[in-house]
């Protein structure tokens, strides 16, 4: 079976919701899993040990810590461990819900980028009004970013869609502030005019309204505006949800409604439930590394090793590879300096 090495130190809710996905994926036999911290801790929490072992880390990194701290200082750490164990080629994957500035980073200066690739993207999956899910990247990894960056993530951002979402022809938009040509700052249009030479289905700008509904497959943007959409649409969502629960309530003829609209409701918190997704690949780095939400529980976990096997299933980096490898006019500008902004 494949081997999955899990941070169980990293996340709010860690130790105890990382112990109770990684029991949830051995339970359901996904993966073989390595699971990283200190055993001191993790011992008592487990409920049954089968499907996996643990790694002795007693460093973990904070989730308020610095990427550059944690560099430094915490290389021994559970977090830098699992992407050792990956780099070592004991294990296929790393899964970690921890603090993703130091994931991105020790994925990065341990396992290393893929030779064709400036600078890694985070990937999420969005839902969409059509039942669907879309794809924004840069999510939050690089905050400054150059044309040419914009234009990988597009390369990888369709490999990504055609992955994990079997769309044989994704629509790729540039993140901007309205749908025109004219609008935009200077690295949108640079990035517009790049990625309609690369022979993508590209659709041109698109709105903060495409990320949800429906119109464009993978959303491409910096990380700085990326991780900005997201936490809004992850606010909405969550005010959405409070707001019905709270109007619900207010009335006893909308409490009798909700009995028959339960189903519908149920489905809909589904859908924007960020732990059905279990979590965000790293796009670039030269391994499988899916980074969760903080506030991941144990079925966001359990969601995330079952990602992190199925990248591994499908060989998502080698189609990234090959497909950044025939485009050469995106490997002419090379970055030499390290570029990582703590």
């Amino acid at each position: 079976m494949i081997k999955i090495a899990v941070d169980g130190m990293g996340g709010d809710f860690a130790p105890r919701a990382v112990v109770e996905g990684v029991e949830l994926a051995c339970s359901e036999k996904i993966a073989d899993i390595v699971l990283l911290g200190d055993e001191n801790v993790l011992k008592p929490l487990v409920k049954s040990p089968e499907g996996f072992e643990i790694y002795h880390t007693p460093a973990y990194v904070e989730m308020d810590e610095s990427p550059s701290n944690a560099l430094r200082r915490k290389k021994d750490s559970s977090m830098n461990k699992a992407f050792e164990l990956m780099k070592a080629g004991h294990v296929q994957a790393v899964v970690t819900a921890g603090n993703s500035g130091a994931a991105m980073a020790f994925a990065i200066f341990t396992l290393g980028r893929l030779d064709s690739v400036d600078r890694p993207a985070i990937a999420t999956l969005n839902p969409n009004v059509k039942g669907g899910k879309s794809i924004l990247l840069d999510s939050g990894g690089n905050v400054d970013c150059k044309p040419i960056n914009l234009a990988q993530f597009a390369l990888m951002g369709d490999v990504f869609a055609k992955c994990a979402l079997g769309i044989e022809s994704p629509r790729i938009g540039i993140l901007s502030n309205a749908e025109e040509e004219t609008k935009g700052n200077d690295l949108t249009r640079e990035a517009h005019a790049m990625i309609k030479q690369l022979g993508l289905n590209y659709i041109g700008y698109v709105e903060g309204t495409d990320v949800h509904n429906g119109s464009t497959d993978v959303v491409v943007s910096d990380g700085f505006v990326g991780n900005v959409a997201l936490k809004i649409s992850e606010g909405v969502a969550d005010a959405l949800m409070v707001l019905l629960k709270e109007g619900i309530e207010k009335k006893v003829r909308r409490k009798i409604g909700y009995l028959f609209m339960k189903d519908v409701f149920k489905d809909i918190a589904k859908q924007l439930d960020y732990s059905e997704t279990g979590g965000a690949p790293l796009l670039g780095v030269d391994g499988v590394c899916i980074i969760c939400h903080g506030k991941s529980n144990g079925k966001a976990i359990k969601n995330a090793i079952a990602l992190a096997k199925r990248f591994v299933e499908k060989n998502l980096n080698e189609s990234i590879k090959e497909t950044m490898q025939s485009h050469q006019s995106l490997q002419k500008k090379k970055e030499k300096k390290k570029w990582i902004i703590f």
